[in-house]
């Protein structure tokens, strides 16, 4: 959304257009629920639309840009990210076991997905290794487009630890891809 356009979408959600919160949601919901999903979250779908009720409970009090919005939406995800794993650590639960619904195979699946489907698991794993604060960072930089500076305040830290978690972050993986490679 360009600004002025952004501008009158948030003002319209302020004031409960239905219209509005469906062009916020679909704006950034992908992005959040991408975040949501590398991170770890054990259920998030739920989780996103926690991470939306919490912005409808508090939009009449949210006033800034859209990149402002992004930054505090972030910020929302990551704390309920927190919230979950603090209540599983509370509350451990017996696992059991899940079987996803695959449609049909009609043999139309082509070596390029099967290749990125590879490449993308083998990139998730190399994340995996790094530190979790490296992980977090990277993430909310690549999957939320956040600026350093809007990481900081998401994960509360200061600018320069966020930069050098992901200086080492990239340097870490750079010597995995170098070590290992990634498959093409």
């Amino acid at each position: 959304m360009q600004e002025p356009e952004f501008e009158s979408v948030l003002a319209a959600a302020q004031s409960g257009a239905e219209w509005a919160w469906a062009r916020l949601y679909h704006a950034h919901a992908g992005r959040v629920l991408g975040y949501l999903r590398v991170r770890g979250s054990t259920d998030p779908e739920n989780l996103l639309g926690e991470v939306y009720l919490q912005v409808a409970r508090n939009i009449a009090t949210f006033d800034g840009s859209e990149e402002n919005f992004r930054s505090w939406l972030f910020t929302i995800a990551h704390h309920r990210l927190l919230d979950e794993r603090r209540t599983a650590r509370r509350r451990p639960t017996e696992p059991v076991a899940e079987f996803e619904q695959h449609p049909a195979d009609d043999g139309d699946a082509t070596a390029d997905t099967a290749l990125a489907a590879v490449g993308t698991d083998r990139v998730r794993a190399m994340i995996a290794q790094l530190a979790p604060a490296q992980q977090e960072v990277l993430y909310l930089r690549i999957l939320g487009g956040l600026t350093i500076p809007e990481i900081a305040s998401a994960i509360d830290k200061n600018v320069g630890s966020v930069k050098a978690l992901q200086r080492r972050g990239l340097e870490a993986l750079r010597k995995m891809i170098e070590r290992e490679g990634v498959p093409l």
